[in-house]
This record gives structure tokens, sequence and C-alpha cells, in this order.
């Protein structure tokens, strides 16, 4: 009985005195339901750690997710700060329970042969060449999008083949250009030279109006020639630059360079590409090496 009062006032509590949404209520009182659930006739007085770590290990096995079961053990843990302070509890049982690791995403790429088709684009008009030296340089140097729009054309060195980029952090970074993308891009800034007052504007990717490109404009672009390409995958310049990643880092097996190619800070934010690449050597163990292939009956 004195379980169902505590829980009302926590309810109230959170309702009244946090003002707390009455969706957000109802979604802590649904988690709160399955610890009373899984601990059916013992007190929330009486619940120990091992109780909560029991309680979270069944509904991982049910499935849930890392994200899920960390928002779980939120809910239970402000449940027994309330207690702690309001009814003297003598300790939090959730305090010392760690949800299983959250899953990272892994991002999307494209396959070497689907990228070489998106920024094989012919055509020798204006917009053409234009937009082929944009998909060129992004998936040749892996840039970001804010990098690109802010290209310059003096921060591009030709002979030696390298662009400079002002990364996050408005920190500089010297990238490679690979010889496709210094082929598109000499196309396009010479017939870019034709348009009026084009010396106004230093900016390297422009429209007919001299004005920059937006970002907006650049992803509407690359849409409109992957449908044009025959590519089915959601484009985004994002996914081109984990695809210039992913492939650089399959050939080279260089986690530092390709961090620096990358401009990241840590190089945690580099390592995910290596699970890609172990998804990729793993699908071609289980294709070639005989004790992994599978008996056909």
């Amino acid at each position: 009985m004195n379980d169902i009062k505590q829980l009302q006032a926590y309810k109230n509590f959170i309702l009244f005195e946090k003002r707390l949404s009455d969706h957000t209520v109802k979604s802590y009182f649904r988690d709160i339901d399955m610890l009373v659930k899984y601990n059916k006739g013992v007190s929330l007085e009486d619940l120990k750690s091992n109780n909560i770590r029991t309680s979270i290990a069944s509904l991982h096995a049910r499935g849930l997710s890392g994200n899920s079961l960390s928002r779980i053990l939120s809910s239970w843990k402000g449940l027994f700060v309330f207690l702690v302070d309001q009814y003297h509890y003598k300790h939090n049982p959730v305090l010392e329970i760690k949800a299983p690791k959250k899953s990272k995403k892994l991002p999307q790429t494209l396959s070497v042969d689907k990228a070489i088709k998106l920024v094989n684009i012919s055509g020798d008009d204006f917009i053409s060449l234009r937009d082929h030296a944009i998909l060129e340089l992004f998936y040749s140097s892996g840039l970001r999008l804010s990098e690109l729009v802010n290209v310059k054309l003096e921060d591009i060195n030709f002979s030696d083949e390298i662009i400079t980029v002002l990364g996050k952090g408005k920190k500089m970074r010297i990238v490679p250009v690979g010889k496709e993308a210094i082929q598109s891009l000499k196309k396009w800034i010479k017939i870019r030279a034709q348009l009026i007052n084009v010396n106004s504007n230093s900016i390297l990717f422009l429209t007919k109006q001299t004005k920059g490109l937006t970002q907006r404009a650049i992803q509407y672009r690359l849409k409109f020639w992957a449908k044009k390409q025959g590519i089915s995958e959601n484009i985004h310049p994002h996914l081109l630059r984990h695809s210039f990643a992913s492939h650089l880092l399959q050939s080279s097996q260089d986690l530092r360079a390709v961090q620096e190619l990358l401009g990241h800070e840590n190089i945690s934010s580099t390592q995910i590409y290596t699970h890609l690449d172990f998804q990729h050597l793993s699908k071609t163990y289980d294709k070639a090496h005989p004790r992994a292939k599978k008996n056909k009956k």
C-alpha cells in the first residue's frame, strides 16, 4: 500500500512541481510499471541493485535496445532519487547499474562502382560542368557540405593538386585533390570565367547570376543527379564523405591518415569506418574461406 501512495506522490511531483507534460509523465510511468512488474511481491524500499540488474537483463533479452534501456534506467533512477529525498530510503539501487552499450549506427556508404557511376556526369554545358566538379570534389577530398560551399578560387593549388579548406572550429586543413577532380575543376573554372561580373565573387561554385550556391541548392543537385544516373540510394553530401573515408580506409588501412583528411579532432570519430571496413572484410571472408562457406544441400 505504501508503494502505491509513494508512486502517486512521485507522479504529482513530476506533474505539478517539475511541470512535465502529460505525455512525459505517462512515458516515465510506463517504465516504472515494468520495474514493478518484474519485481512483483518486492516493495520498492526492499529493491537492491541485483533486482535492478535482473530486470534490465530480462528487458534486454526481450530485444530492447541500449538506448531504450538507458531511458528506462533514467526513469527508475529519478523515482528513487525522489524516494530517498522524500521518504528517506537508505539507498538508490539504480545508481550502480549501467545499461548495455548503445549500438553505434554505422554510416551508409556507396559501393565504389556506384560512387563512380554517380560522379561520372557527362555534358559540357554550364550546369553539368559545375555539378560534375562538385561531385568529383566531394568524393575526391571528403569535404563537408559547409566546407565545399565556402571554397574560393584561391584555395585550389592546381600545381600541387591540393585544396585548403576551413573546417569545424575554423581550423584550416590541406587536402589532396584527385586527378579526375582536378580535370573537372579546370573545365568548370574555364566556363565560370565567362560569367558577367564574375570577378566580384571569388566563391568557387556559383549560379548563372554569379551568386554562391547555397547548401540546400547543392543537396538538391545531388539528388537530381542520383536520379538521372540511376542511383537508388538517398544521396546527400555526407554520404559521399562517408564513401570517401570508407573506400580510402579499405585501400590504405591507415586510420591516422583518414583522420587527418577528414579533419576529425578525435580519432574515435574516424574509427566508425573501421567497423564498415570490418563488415567488408567479413563478407569477403565468408565468400572466400573454405571453412566459412556453408554446405550446399
